[in-house]
């Protein structure tokens, strides 16, 4: 009896111990990556066996008014509301009320011909090849819906439905109307009902940034020219509130992600359909079924994000499920960084040495202080001899110019291209950057060194034109 009680107790502290991390690790690596990135405010989550290890709070709720985000803050998910919605898709279709092989036409009437034979699958899986709504000039936002659809229904398809992956707003609205139509329910009460029954508040509809809902963070936009966070005051309309308009408190995703977890939401038959791959014609893109798959040192998991802001990724196997949420960023969205750099403090297979060299070195020319950057890239290099940095540098010096930071950023070009010398690309984006700070004869020496490197380079070969005509006023 007394082996038995000593056994129990040895497994119930290894088990405890297990779910352990260095929190102090994970506070200093978030505190300072916030800080780097200028992050207004965010909420963190750590989930790990069926526990919530780690759940904090950062910074501002709003700017303005100088609100602090806690536990009852509202952040918008933008388009990791798709997950919400392809959940509510799998619940009818274990209810059999619905199919994947269902044509959309069986539920909507008066589509475009070229429309009808569209399958429910292929709206999930973004191989829709339909016109994506978000992207005419002549459909805004404020337009009335049912013109939206007028004028929709008149452009071109794309391509063959299902040959590729086309991240596609018109999928999820026409999920919307399908929900609708087999519930004879709002999208949005079917949703509230059958994913987060018994919840009073914290978890509301709405795609309009500009208006007043209690205790929702405020989407900060930097003005790189007044040099301060702005607010975002864009209403996408009630269209768009299954693919990005759930907005929710931290506490109320991690309550979703465990009655995911419990096949409170989905049996574990369903769930394994939803994550399935798809097959798409192109036999190169990879995407389940509304759910993204990643790969973190080699390990994979699935999840998706949203408006460069938020994140939720589940490692399944490793039963660690992270959720990243914020409401601004100053230079360079780091939503997916963030999910694989947390993974990796809370389980050692998971770090991706990679990654986070890549990640230290885009932080450091960040600091705005170039000599000790270029120290800290070069400390880098030496305990990574195997990596290549050329692709973290191009980020980091595109994001620069972006942030109308171009002198900055031609000394981290220049970096680039004494680094690999044999790069085209190098050369190319060093004459991008001496080409808008107006230094021609410059740019169009590394145009050319460029297209010495790769004569089927057409940019090269079009920019140096665009130069001869500017040398020529």
């Amino acid at each position: 009896m007394k082996k038995l009680s000593f056994i129990f107790s040895f497994l119930l502290s290894m088990h405890t111990f297990s779910q352990k991390i260095d929190k102090e690790k994970l506070d200093n690596y978030l505190k300072e990556t916030i800080g780097v990135n200028q992050i207004p405010g965010s909420a963190v989550a750590v989930i790990k066996n069926g526990k919530v290890i780690y759940e904090k709070y950062f910074g501002k709720s709003s700017i303005q008014d100088n609100t602090d985000v806690d536990e009852n803050s509202i952040f918008r998910l933008y388009s990791t509301t798709k997950l919400i919605t392809t959940v509510a898709v799998f619940q009818l279709i274990e209810k059999n009320k619905l199919s994947l092989d269902d044509k959309i036409s069986t539920y909507l009437d008066h589509l475009p011909r070229e429309w009808q034979e569209i399958k429910i699958r292929n709206l999930v899986t973004h191989s829709s090849g339909l016109p994506d709504i978000v992207k005419f000039e002549d459909i805004p936002y404020s337009l009335d819906e049912n013109e939206k659809w007028v004028r929709l229904y008149k452009k071109p398809i794309e391509f063959e439905a299902g040959d590729h992956y086309s991240y596609n707003q018109t999928n999820y609205c026409l999920l919307t109307k399908i929900i609708e139509k087999i519930t004879g329910s709002s999208f949005e009460g079917y949703v509230l009902k059958n994913q987060f029954p018994d919840v009073k508040k914290g978890v509301i509809f709405s795609a309009n940034s500009s208006e007043s809902v209690p205790n929702r963070v405020v989407h900060h936009v930097y003005n790189f020219k007044n040099k301060k966070y702005e607010r975002f005051n864009a209403d996408h309309g009630k269209i768009h509130n299954s693919g990005s308009g759930l907005n929710l408190t931290l506490k109320e995703f991690i309550a979703w992600n465990e009655r995911l977890d419990k096949n409170k939401l989905l049996n574990e038959t369903t769930k394994t359909l939803m994550w399935k791959a798809f097959n798409f014609k192109n036999k190169k893109d990879k995407f389940l079924h509304g759910w993204s798959e990643y790969s973190t040192n080699n390990i994979s998991s699935l999840g998706f994000s949203g408006g460069y802001m938020t994140a939720f990724r589940k490692f399944t196997k490793e039963d660690l499920t992270i959720i990243f949420l914020s409401n601004g960023y100053k230079y360079f969205h780091i939503e997916e960084k963030v999910i694989d750099h947390i993974a990796g403090i809370v389980d050692e297979k998971l770090v991706d040495k990679k990654s986070w060299a890549e990640e230290e070195v885009t932080n450091a020319f960040f600091k705005n202080d170039h000599t000790k950057a270029i120290q800290t890239y070069y400390t880098l290099k030496s305990k990574n001899p195997t990596l290549n940095f050329e692709d973290a540098l191009l980020m980091t010096a595109y994001t620069l110019m972006s942030s109308d930071k171009l002198s900055e950023a031609i000394k981290v070009f220049e970096l680039n291209v004494k680094e690999h010398p044999k790069s085209f690309n190098a050369f190319d984006s060093l004459a991008e950057g001496y080409f808008n700070n107006k230094q021609f004869e410059l740019s169009k020496n590394n145009y050319e060194k460029s297209l010495e490197l790769n004569p089927e380079n057409t940019n090269a070969k079009e920019m140096l034109l665009k130069i001869e005509k500017e040398i020529g006023k």
